[in-house]
C-alpha cells in the first residue's frame, strides 16, 4: 500500500485520470450520436454497452503490455515510410473516423427528408461500430497510461475511475448533443479533426495533444455562448398590441 502515502503516485494518478477523461470524451461523443440513430429505447442500453465495451478493450489491452509495446516495431516499408502494428490501427481507425463524421454531416445537411428515406439501424451494427471505435481509442488511451506512469495498479485505477464517469455523464451528454442540433455538428467536426490527427499519426507525424484540443475547447466555449445568447433571446419580451408577452421556447 506504498503508493497510499506517494504523494508523487496521486499526483500521476490524478493526472492520468484527467488525461482518460479527455480522451474518453471523445469515445462518449461519438457513441451518443451513434446511439442516437436507434429508437429512444435502445439508446440508453447502447451507450452503457459501448462504454462497458470500452472499459473492457482498456483492461485487455493493459493486460497485455507486452503485446501493445510490440505494436510499434515496424511490419513493412511503403515509400520508404515504416509502418507498425500502431500505426495501422491508427490510419484504420482515422479513416473510419474520417468516413463516418462525413457520412453523418451528409446527414444532418440532407435534412428530415432524407433521413426518412435512410434504412434502419439495428443494434447490433451500431454496436460493432462502436467496437471499431472503442479499439482505435482504447489504444490511443493506453499509449497514453503506458507513457505516463509505471504502476500497472495505477493505470487500470485511472482507466476504471475515467469509464465510471462516463457512464454517469453519458446520458446527460447524449441529450444535451441531440437536442442541440449545432452542438452536434460541432461534435461531427471534431471527429473529423481526431480522425485527420489519427491518420497523421499513423505516418509518423506526431500532434501535439494541445494543437488539438486548444481549438476543441476554444470550440466548444464559443458554442457554449452562442448557446446562452440563442437562449436570452427565446426569453427576452415582446412586444403584442401594447403588451409584453414572453415567447416560449
Amino acid at each position: 500500500m506504498e503508493w497510499m502515502t506517494s504523494p508523487e503516485l496521486w499526483v500521476a494518478f490524478a493526472t492520468l485520470l484527467l488525461l482518460e477523461i479527455v480522451l474518453g470524451i471523445d469515445n462518449v461523443v461519438f457513441i451518443s450520436i451513434l446511439a442516437g440513430r436507434l429508437p429512444e429505447e435502445q439508446r440508453r442500453r447502447a451507450q452503457v454497452v459501448g462504454l462497458s465495451l470500452a472499459l473492457v478493450t482498456r483492461l485487455l489491452l493493459l493486460a497485455s503490455l507486452a503485446w501493445v509495446i510490440g505494436l510499434t516495431a515496424p511490419l513493412f516499408t511503403v515509400l520508404g515510410q515504416e509502418i507498425s502494428g500502431r500505426d495501422l490501427i491508427l490510419l484504420l481507425g482515422g479513416l473510419f473516423l474520417l468516413g463516418k463524421a462525413t457520412f453523418e454531416i451528409h446527414e444532418q445537411l440532407e435534412g428530415s427528408d432524407h433521413a426518412k428515406e435512410r434504412k434502419a439501424v439495428s443494434f447490433a451494427s451500431v454496436i460493432a461500430q462502436i467496437l471499431v471505435l472503442d479499439i482505435v481509442f482504447s489504444l490511443d488511451s493506453v499509449i497514453t497510461a503506458v507513457g505516463m506512469v509505471d504502476e500497472l495498479g495505477i493505470m487500470i485505477s485511472a482507466v476504471v475511475v475515467a469509464m465510471i464517469v462516463m457512464l454517469v455523464s453519458a446520458k446527460a451528454i447524449s441529450e444535451f448533443v441531440n437536442r442541440h442540433p449545432t452542438v452536434k455538428m460541432l461534435a461531427l467536426s471534431f471527429l473529423l479533426l481526431i480522425g485527420g490527427s489519427l491518420i497523421a499519426e499513423g505516418f509518423d507525424q506526431h500532434i501535439p495533444k494541445g494543437y488539438v484540443y486548444g481549438p476543441i475547447a476554444f470550440s466548444v466555449f464559443v458554442e457554449f455562448l452562442n448557446l446562452r445568447m440563442r437562449a436570452k433571446r427565446t426569453s427576452k419580451p415582446v412586444a403584442l398590441h401594447g403588451t409584453y408577452v414572453k415567447n416560449a421556447d
